[in-house]
Formats: C-alpha cells, sequence, structure tokens
C-alpha cells in the first residue's frame, strides 16, 4: 500500500527536472527551457541495485579518457566490479579523480544510441567503509553534453562497454523545442 510519498528516486528525479527547467546552471539552453516538460527515465529497477565487493587493481594507474571536445581528463583505474545482469555476466572498471575520494563509473549499455545517451551515462559511487561499493543503476545520468554541444563530458573507455542493456536511470534526451 502506498503511503504518497514518493521515493527518494522519485524525489531525485523532480529535483533534477526542476534543476533542468529553471536554473541558469542548467544544460539546457535557455531556448529548450519553455518546451522542457522533463527528463525520460525507466522505471525503477530494484534488480540493478548493487552492493559488491570491488576488485581493486594491483597498482593503480593513470589513464587519459577521451572527452566529447576531442580533449582528454585524467582519471585513475580505481577497481573491477562484476555482478550479473539479466543472467549474465558483466563487469566494469571504477574510476577516481587523481585527488578526489568519491568514484566515477562511465559506462555504455547494449542500449546506447537508441534507448540510451550514445556516449554513454554515469553513476556516481562512493566507497563504503567496509570496502564495499554501493551501486544503483536508476540513477544513472547523462552526461551534459547529452543536452549542449557546449559542454565536455569524458567518454566511457573500451573496458566500460557492456554487451547488456542497462535499463534503468535516464534515456536519451529528445528535444521538444
Amino acid at each position: 500500500m502506498s503511503t504518497g510519498t514518493p521515493s527518494a528516486l522519485a524525489a531525485s528525479r523532480a529535483r533534477k527536472d526542476a534543476f533542468f527547467a529553471s536554473s541558469p546552471e542548467s544544460p539546457l539552453l535557455p531556448a529548450q527551457r519553455p518546451a522542457f516538460i522533463g527528463l525520460r527515465y525507466y522505471p525503477e529497477n530494484p534488480a540493478l541495485v548493487f552492493d559488491l565487493e570491488p576488485e581493486p587493481f594491483d597498482e593503480p594507474d593513470l589513464v587519459e579518457m577521451q572527452t566529447s571536445d576531442g580533449e582528454t581528463a585524467t582519471y585513475i583505474r580505481w577497481g573491477r566490479i562484476t555482478f550479473t545482469v539479466d543472467g549474465r555476466a558483466a563487469a566494469l572498471t571504477l574510476f577516481a579523480t587523481p585527488g578526489g575520494d568519491a568514484l566515477f563509473l562511465p559506462f555504455q549499455d547494449a542500449g546506447r544510441g537508441t534507448e540510451t545517451y550514445g556516449a554513454g551515462r554515469y553513476v556516481d559511487v562512493e566507497p563504503g567503509e567496509d570496502g564495499r561499493v554501493h551501486i544503483d543503476f536508476n540513477y544513472a545520468y547523462n552526461p551534459y553534453c547529452a543536452y549542449n554541444d557546449a559542454w565536455s563530458c569524458p567518454i566511457p573507455p573500451r573496458e566500460n562497454m557492456l554487451a547488456v542493456h542497462i535499463r534503468a536511470g535516464e534515456r536519451t534526451f529528445h528535444d521538444e523545442g
């Protein structure tokens, strides 16, 4: 029985849609905002929430990740996670920014270019005190370059291209304006 209170995910999505619609820091161009009625999302999918033990790399190395504007961004290859989606094994590399505490999970899935943004999506990850990481693909989001070419966004490396479809989080953006 529903209590009428929105889930944390629904509340997060409502805040993001409001930000995109009205904030001066929105990645949408001013001309796009009047017609903007919200981002497109997959329904919440509890099967795509994981608490995982990452496999750290023996010697984390610096990686120059290609960006959407032809430049590069520096990240640390931090560790590898493995999980199962629809009965199929999947693995992704977690990255960290030099000097940062949060982990960055850029990925492309089998829906890229059709249901999901072609250049990939991201999930922000924080390591837990027990060494595990919580990955909730329901919070997967498109980088700002999906909405406006003026933004530069890291493109997920080949090692983070999944053969499975992650049907969670943000879908492709269609400019209605």
